[in-house]
């Protein structure tokens, strides 16, 4: 096989077009891939396929790289699987790669300056910046790793290569010291600059004087008895090391994950897809010197951060980004697989926790497009929403009829106007007098509100625009009432009997009571209106929209506050 075959994936539609004709049929962009696949895969005949990702814990564990390493090949999994295939799939932790101690790093630690001595050390041997967990990894992998269950179906297998070097790899470290020669002379010609010399031996020990595993070179090894002898840049320090005690040049020990776990798919980040980069240099060693079919690849733009102030790529070492654990707290897991699922690999995927409310929005919309209440008016559109919405759903399919869809931004509301010892009975009958939640609520419902609420409300206590960050005044103190004027009053209380005559208390009926009452109003009268009527409520000049505030509390409380100025 050339090694430009193995990298034909480039050219695919489905790496930037939502919805791809294949096999005679139009389909979401992941239901091509895995034609694409079942095919090669097939060729293959194996009895178990494996599908992988690939990351190094050098820092914030970012929901970005749920993306590539996780919710693509499990979803690509068990697609194959519904298809008959066997797969596997795993997540490879690089804990050997070197800990480069960047500024961002070293601010983790209290100490920054002092934590410069821990440069260069393998990720594994670093310690926890707050000294209370076994290492630097143990600490950043806490906020991504035990969630990996929330956005899969809990079938990700989680490997590290600190251990594999000790077990398959270390065979792999022998038999590349036996073909360094071929290495050498595949690896030089896509290194360009400083090629390696006749010699080299593609192993970086660990210095075990100074700790470093990225300033060693390899001068000499025994491989009966396992160990390599190095010269330290750093400290000049010259002994034996394990060969398990060190790492691979990178390109090797990319292959080398390859040829211990049987890889046969593994997306890769785009800046690895350029022709004649990393990823052909490791395919063409893994054809010319280890004998192996490099696994089949799929490139991925990088997903960004957005904030209200702009927009950067979200990286680990440089602590940009957020969390898995952090995402959870303010949303549900599906929510993020769709936003995944719904945007081609080689399209940048933007992501904000402010946008929380916006994201179950587009959730929403897609739901309903998949149970037939709305369309989009596009074929392809409706097919991309749907599927990506089904595939949203980590275990089972969506339930047999539509879900309720409280909308987020009142979800919030009412986790603030609440007390949470009311979210139980009370939370559900104002949702179904407000007409957010049916008479007759499936326990599907009533699960998405009770998970909803304890989400919505930290969300506007961290990420919330000033405005929907509410407490209602539970009595208005009197300094608020003096100042509102004589012929404020009044309109107030005419309000008040308009809200006190309405036959349903639901955000629709509020909200067309509050046109009709304003109706001929001009705009700084109204404008003027609504500062005095947020003030009454919220005890400040603005506030969330007034009719799904209003339908969210007491009737009697409001009318009563409006016709008691």
């Amino acid at each position: 096989m050339a090694v430009q075959e193995v990298n034909d994936i480039r050219k695919a539609k489905f790496l930037r077009e939502p919805v791809v004709e294949s096999q005679g049929e139009l389909k979401h962009w992941i239901e091509a891939l895995a034609d694409w696949l079942e095919e090669r895969f097939k060729a293959r005949g194996k009895d178990v396929y494996v599908v992988n990702g690939g990351l190094s814990v050098s820092g914030l564990q970012h929901v970005g790289r749920l993306r590539g390493e996780v919710v693509i090949p499990e979803v690509v999994r068990r697609l194959l699987e519904s298809r008959g295939l066997r797969v596997r799939q795993y997540l490879t932790l690089y804990t050997q790669d070197a800990w480069k101690g960047k500024e961002s790093q070293r601010s983790a630690f209290p100490d920054p300056e002092a934590a410069k001595k821990y440069t260069g050390w393998p990720l594994i041997k670093v310690p926890d910046p707050k000294g209370e967990l076994s290492s630097w990894i143990d600490r950043f992998w806490a906020d991504f790793g035990p969630y990996i269950g929330e956005f899969t179906d809990g079938r990700v297998e989680v490997v590290n290569t600190t251990d594999m070097y000790r077990g398959k790899l270390l065979e792999f470290v022998k038999l590349s010291i036996q073909r360094r020669e071929e290495i050498r002379e595949i690896v030089n010609k896509y290194r360009g600059r400083k090629p390696y010399p006749p010699g080299w031996i593609p192993f970086e020990p660990r210095c075990q004087n100074c700790g470093r595993i990225d300033t060693t070179e390899a001068i000499e090894v025994s491989l009966d008895e396992e160990k390599v002898k190095y010269r330290c840049r750093s400290c000049g320090h010259e002994g034996w090391a394990p060969l398990w005690d060190g790492k691979l040049n990178w390109r090797i020990e990319w292959v080398g994950v390859w040829w211990a776990l049987g890889v046969d798919f593994e997306p890769y980040g785009k800046d690895h897809a350029t022709p004649g980069g990393s990823r052909d240099s490791a395919n063409e060693l893994a054809l010319k010197v280890y004998g192996i079919t490099p696994p089949e690849g799929l490139p991925y733009e990088w997903v960004s951060l957005r904030t209200r102030s702009g927009e950067s790529d979200m990286s680990s070492s440089d602590f940009t980004g957020f969390t898995p654990r952090e995402w959870l707290e303010v949303a549900h897991p599906e929510v993020l697989r769709f936003l995944i699922l719904r945007t081609p690999p080689m399209r940048k995927l933007s992501l904000g926790l402010h946008e929380i409310p916006l994201y179950y929005d587009q959730y929403y919309r897609a739901e309903r497009v998949y149970y037939g209440v709305e369309s989009t008016g596009r074929r392809e559109e409706d097919i991309l929403l749907a599927r990506s919405y089904e595939l949203s759903y980590t275990r089972g399919k969506p339930p047999a009829r539509m879900p309720a869809q409280p909308p987020y931004t009142h979800m919030a509301i009412l986790a603030q106007v609440l007390p949470e010892d009311r979210w139980g009975d009370e939370a559900i009958r104002r949702l179904q007098r407000s007409g957010h939640l049916p008479q007759e609520p499936s326990e599907f419902d009533l699960e998405r509100v009770r998970s909803l609420l304890p989400r919505a409300r930290r969300w506007a206590e961290l990420y919330a625009p000033e405005y929907m960050r509410i407490r209602v005044l539970e009595e208005l103190p009197a300094e608020i009432v003096e100042r509102i004027h004589a012929g404020m009053r009044e309109k107030l209380r005419g309000l008040g009997e308009k809200l006190a005559g309405l036959e349903e208390w639901s955000e629709d009926a509020i909200k067309q009571a509050m046109i009709e009452y304003t109706r001929g109003w001009g705009s700084g009268e109204r404008k003027e209106f609504y500062r005095y009527f947020y003030l009454v409520f919220v005890g400040r000049e603005s506030g969330p929209r007034a009719a799904p505030l209003l339908s969210l509390l007491d009737r009697e409380f409001v009318v009563k506050r409006l016709t008691s100025l």
